[in-house]
């Protein structure tokens, strides 16, 4: 194993571990030990990496309040406040939806749904710019004081950067803002539908986040929104089983599907 300090490969491993269970090593370059933990975003961590990620996971899927969560894992003897909570899921959730916008980078259709729906943050109403494709997959999620044209321009060019796709078509509702952006970030190139039937799907799709989201009663900052709405929406895609709309998925699959990515999602937790 690679020493996280000088980065040397002579290292020995300790016949003992850490209280986690965790092995330990000391590096014959720097004589300085290390464990599996050392170096990576879960050192120091008062609980197993596992059970911190189940946390954070059940954090972001289920309506579950911190207090919630902290009084759940008290029943199996783990001891931990809500704060404790919420510095997990600030120090964790970019780290899980990065990885998932890396994922699935170039892998998005042609054919985007673009519409906003309302979060309250800071004690004020703030715009949650979200887009899907034909097939239902998330396109990027933006969150903007405003709803105006250069709120418009940002999200369409944060969504052409994590996706690495030009759309062919974009369908919007009749808000004056869109055709002006719309010409500013793509030009000519991209064919503008303005249709409320159209969208209905994304309609639809809205009540995700909103559901998740009205029983925490609003945010206490705008960056607190952003970050939990954006690993909210990036770890419900990913954990979708079906891949086009309207697919049927059998329970069985279903399941498997699920347990396989909720695997993935902790490797990539373990990785960064």
């Amino acid at each position: 194993m690679h020493c996280p300090h000088c980065s040397s490969t002579a290292t020995t491993e300790r016949s003992d571990r850490t209280a986690h269970g965790y092995r330990r090593f000391r590096c014959r370059e720097c004589g300085r030990g290390f464990n599996e933990r050392t170096g990576s975003v879960l050192n120091r961590l008062q609980l197993p990496s596992d059970v911190v990620f189940l946390i954070v996971l059940w954090r972001l899927r289920f309506k579950l309040s911190l207090r919630d969560l902290a009084e759940i894992l008290l029943l199996r003897g783990l001891a931990f406040s809500h704060e404790a909570v919420r510095d997990w899921e600030t120090k964790l959730a970019p780290l899980l939806a990065n990885a998932l916008r890396q994922r699935r980078r170039g892998k998005i259709g042609r054919s985007w749904y673009v519409d906003e729906t309302c979060l309250k943050g800071s004690g004020r109403w703030q715009y949650l710019y979200r887009a899907i494709d034909s097939d239902g997959h998330l396109v990027d999620v933006y969150l903007s004081a405003s709803r105006d044209q250069p709120a418009a321009e940002a999200f369409f060019r944060s969504a052409i950067e994590v996706t690495g796709v030009i759309p062919e078509t974009i369908t919007t509702d009749k808000h004056a803002s869109y055709p002006p952006a719309l010409k500013e970030v793509f030009g000519d190139d991209v064919e503008h539908r303005t249709s409320k039937f159209k969208n209905n799907h994304l309609e639809q799709d809205h009540r995700g986040v909103k559901g998740r989201t009205r029983p925490m009663r609003g945010f206490k900052s705008s960056t607190s929104a952003h970050r939990f709405c954006r690993a909210y929406d990036e770890v419900r895609n990913f954990l979708r089983p079906a891949t086009r709309r309207k697919q049927h998925v059998p329970a069985g699959r279903r399941r498997a599907t699920h347990v396989q990515r909720i695997a993935a999602l902790r490797d990539m937790l373990a990785i960064a």
